[in-house]
């Protein structure tokens, strides 16, 4: 399975932004990809996805706020995150899939996903 790299969390205040990016050492063309997040008594959310052909959707809460986009010949996705608040603060998660994505009680366990080790992101109020 494609291996996933996760980079650009961090902290900052509410109203902040970060942009997360996910990198894969594998081809990326053929499967969905998607956005995680998990605090540490939540469960693994479903934030956004992105399909092989370019359909988004976004969890509820960050639908206008945040911004996903993926580039293949880069084997890349990514997450931009605006006006963020502390009920963002998690850590997010890149996966891929070959087929719909669904959220979990803990990202990462599930093996018919290709799973990065994830990026903290925290929110001061």
């Amino acid at each position: 399975e494609a291996q996933l790299v996760e980079s650009g969390g961090g902290s900052v205040q509410a109203g902040g932004s970060l942009r997360l990016s996910c990198l894969a050492s594998g081809a990326i063309f053929d499967k969905d990809m998607g956005w995680y997040r998990q605090g540490p008594r939540n469960e693994c959310a479903l934030v956004a996805t992105i399909t092989n052909g370019g359909e988004i959707t976004y969890e509820e809460s960050v639908k206008g706020r945040f911004t996903i986009s993926r580039d293949d010949a880069k084997k890349a996705v990514f997450l931009q995150m605006n006006s963020l608040g502390p009920e963002d603060t998690a850590r997010y998660y890149c996966a891929a899939h070959r087929g719909p994505m669904y959220p979990f009680l803990r990202c990462g366990e599930d093996g018919t996903y290709s799973w990065g080790l994830g990026t903290q992101v925290s929110v001061s109020a």
